[in-house]
C-alpha cells in the first residue's frame, strides 16, 4: 500500500472539519474524492501533505492556530506526521492544489523549474521536463509567456506540469476541471488518465462526479467531514439517496 490514513480527524476550535477519516491508495491507482461543497475534501489533501500542520505553525496565536490534527497518515511505509511539507514532498508525495495556483508573475518555463527545485540532477531535470512537454505540448509553445495571461484550461496544465516536476509517487489533484469547458475537461481528464498510466499513483478530488467515476477505479465519497461510502462508480451509482442527496446526480 503507497498511502494509508487512519482516523484522521481535523478541528478548528470546536468546529471538526474532518471525522475519523481513513482511506488508502495502492501503487500505480487512481483513486477519487467526491462529495458536495464544504465536506471537507480539500482539507483532507493539505491534511494529508502536511500543509494543515505548516500552517498552524506558521499562524500561532491565530485562528489557524486553533486548529488540531490527530490520526496517523503513512507513505511508502514511512510515517509523514512528524515531517514538514517540503520532506513529504520530497518522498513524492505530491500536492497540486486547487484553482491551478501557479506563480502568475513567471513564466511558464520558471513555474516548471520551480516545481523541480528539490531535484539537483539536471538530466533528470531536462528528462521530467521532456515527460511534461509530452502531456502538455502547448506549455513548451508557452514557455516564455507569463503565466498569469494563460487561459484557464493552460494554467491548470502548468499547474500540473509543475507538481509533475517533483517527480511524484502519488499526485494528488485538487478539483482540476473547475471552470473548464466541457472540451478541456475532456483534454484535461485524458491527461490525467495518461499520468496514472506512466505508473504514477492520483489521488483526484473533483466535483465532476460523472467523470471521475469514470477515470477511477475506486471512490470514496466525503460529506460533513466524514467518509460515507466507498465502491466502485456503478455500485455508488446504483443508491438513489446516494446519487441524488451526496453526488448532485
Amino acid at each position: 500500500m503507497l498511502l494509508e490514513v487512519r482516523d484522521l480527524k481535523v478541528c478548528c476550535g470546536t468546529a471538526v472539519l474532518l471525522s475519523q477519516v481513513s482511506l488508502n491508495v495502492d501503487n500505480g491507482e487512481l483513486v477519487s474524492l467526491v462529495g458536495p461543497n464544504g465536506a471537507g475534501k480539500s482539507t483532507l489533501l493539505r491534511a494529508i501533505t502536511g500543509l494543515v500542520k505548516w500552517e498552524r505553525s506558521m499562524m500561532q496565536g491565530t485562528r489557524a492556530g486553533d486548529i488540531t490534527v490527530e490520526g496517523t497518515v503513512s507513505f511508502d511505509g514511512e510515517r509523514l506526521d512528524p515531517l514538514q511539507p517540503h520532506e513529504i514532498a520530497r518522498r513524492g508525495l505530491v500536492h497540486c492544489p486547487e484553482r491551478a495556483r501557479v506563480f502568475p508573475e513567471m513564466t511558464v518555463m520558471d513555474n516548471l523549474r520551480a516545481g523541480a527545485y528539490l531535484c539537483r540532477d539536471r538530466q533528470e531535470i531536462a528528462k521530467n521536463l521532456g515527460q511534461v512537454y509530452k502531456l502538455f505540448p502547448v506549455l513548451k509553445d508557452r514557455g516564455d509567456q507569463i503565466s498569469g495571461t494563460l487561459s484557464g484550461g493552460e494554467r491548470q496544465m502548468l499547474a500540473i506540469g509543475r507538481a509533475l516536476m517533483m517527480r511524484p509517487k502519488l499526485l494528488c489533484i485538487d478539483e482540476p476541471s473547475t471552470g473548464l469547458s466541457t472540451r478541456l475537461k475532456t483534454e484535461l481528464f485524458e491527461r490525467i488518465r495518461e499520468i496514472r498510466e506512466t505508473g504514477i499513483a492520483v489521488l483526484l478530488v473533483e466535483q465532476d462526479v460523472s467523470s471521475a467515476f469514470k477515470l477511477a477505479a475506486r471512490n470514496y465519497v466525503l460529506s460533513h467531514g466524514r467518509v460515507i461510502a466507498e465502491g466502485c462508480g456503478e455500485e455508488l451509482l446504483r443508491d438513489e439517496t446516494m446519487r441524488k442527496t451526496y453526488l448532485g446526480l
